[in-house]
């Protein structure tokens, strides 16, 4: 039994990157980036109002009230291109480029036109530079925006439109391969008879793996059949990269996982983790390279050991930068219980009171089957092995679900 820690380095240590792919800036959303991401222009590219006013020279203005002769209009995408000179002043938009020979933009509730819009006048005077972004004060041309890995976001979208990126390198999706083992699971559309559930770990499997960008294939029901486990798991190793079974991973009769990836050849890097839910968790490599993990049957314990191992793999494949789930720390609103030997990750829901402060509240729950309870988690406490108790009104580290 390996610590959780190990498991996740054993995981990042085996798992390669997989290769790049070109798609067009519209495919990009929630892919991660396989380039950097490089200014082609200065951002702004010109001078920029930032409100609606007059462009002026700040000195004409020192001893305001004083009046300008209107000499033109500068709106976004339709600048004023001349030389402003000295008792001129040009009307300006907000976004529009402020023309050259004017040094400020004094706002428009602080002036009023006359003689039939040719002359403004200054109600109050302005400082040199005042509303005005200056070129390349956010981004210079040639620096670097984005860097590979990082995730594409609906505001990453803004960026790569912005630098002309219609098409951008990213890394390729890993497919994945979604199998349900056990003789008391039959499919969703069929009512269970005596001793029997429906299947749920295959869709909560899937949908975790989308999630981190996956593309999910969910396979027919195995049973408790270790030829015909061994199988599938190998007919679906030749067309994915990633391999999940869930069930038919505890120790003894009902262990079918194990003698089926030995039988395939597979090399097993872990098959059990000091973690609570999820100890009788397995790490495999098969021959071709496609990973194989199997998780315990219980949903909870899916949902657990996906979420800090098997996802991992799946933002590596892609080359995330950041892979596991972010940590944070929070104050306990209740007591929870920790495990002999081994690390719980206890479903809790988090919220902010009334001093800001990050607050942790454990889900009252019936254990690793209790799917239903789960259901209302938004993170996980992190209670550390051998801890018989933390009392509530403790900080302790939660890891937030996806």
């Amino acid at each position: 039994m390996i610590p959780v820690s190990d498991a996740i380095r054993i995981v990042a240590e085996h798992t390669s990157t997989l290769p790049t792919e070109l798609v067009a800036i519209t495919d990009a959303r929630s892919r991660f980036l396989a380039q950097d991401i490089i200014a082609d222009t200065d951002l702004p590219p010109f001078d920029r109002s930032q409100m609606d006013g007059y462009a002026l020279r700040a000195n004409d203005v020192a001893n305001a009230p004083a009046r300008l002769h209107i000499v033109g209009e500068s709106a976004a995408g339709r600048g004023w291109h001349q030389e402003l000179k000295s008792g001129e002043a040009v009307r300006i938009m907000t976004g529009a480029p402020v023309p050259s020979g004017a040094d400020s933009v004094q706002q428009v509730e602080l002036t009023r036109e006359l003689q039939g819009r040719t002359q403004v006048e200054i109600l109050e005077p302005v400082l040199p530079g005042r509303s005005i972004v200056k070129r390349g004060s956010e981004i210079k041309v040639g620096e670097i925006v984005l860097r590979a890995g990082e995730q594409i976001t609906a505001a990453t979208m803004a960026v790569l439109a912005s630098f002309g990126y219609a098409q951008v390198s990213v890394g390729r999706r890993p497919r994945l391969a979604v199998l349900a083992t056990g003789t008391e699971l039959v499919t969703v559309d069929h009512k269970p008879g005596r001793d029997q559930i429906r299947d749920s770990n295959n869709f909560s499997i899937a949908a975790y793996a989308e999630i981190a960008g996956a593309i999910a294939e969910r396979l027919p029901l195995a049973g408790d059949d270790t030829s015909l486990l061994k199988r599938q798991i190998a007919e679906a190793a030749e067309r994915n990269d990633i391999v999940v079974t869930s069930g038919g991973v505890s120790v003894g009769v009902y262990d079918f996982t194990k003698p089926a990836l030995k039988e395939l050849g597979a090399e097993l890097f872990f098959e059990r983790v000091a973690l609570r839910p999820g100890k009788p968790t397995v790490f495999a490599k098969l021959a071709n390279g496609a990973l194989v993990f199997g998780l315990p049957g219980n949903p909870v314990s899916v949902s657990v050991t996906f979420n800090l191992f098997a996802r991992a793999a799946i933002l590596a494949m892609q080359g995330a930068t950041q892979t596991e789930l972010p940590k944070e720390t929070a104050v306990l609103e209740k007591s929870v219980k920790g495990a002999r030997e081994r690390e719980s990750y206890l479903p809790a829901q988090l919220s902010t009171n009334e001093e800001g402060r990050l607050m942790a509240l454990p889900l009252k729950w019936g254990g690793s089957s209790d799917f239903v309870a789960f259901v209302k988690a938004t993170a996980l406490v992190v209670v550390p092995a051998n801890t018989k108790t933390i009392e509530h009104g403790t900080a302790v580290e939660v890891i937030r679900l996806p």
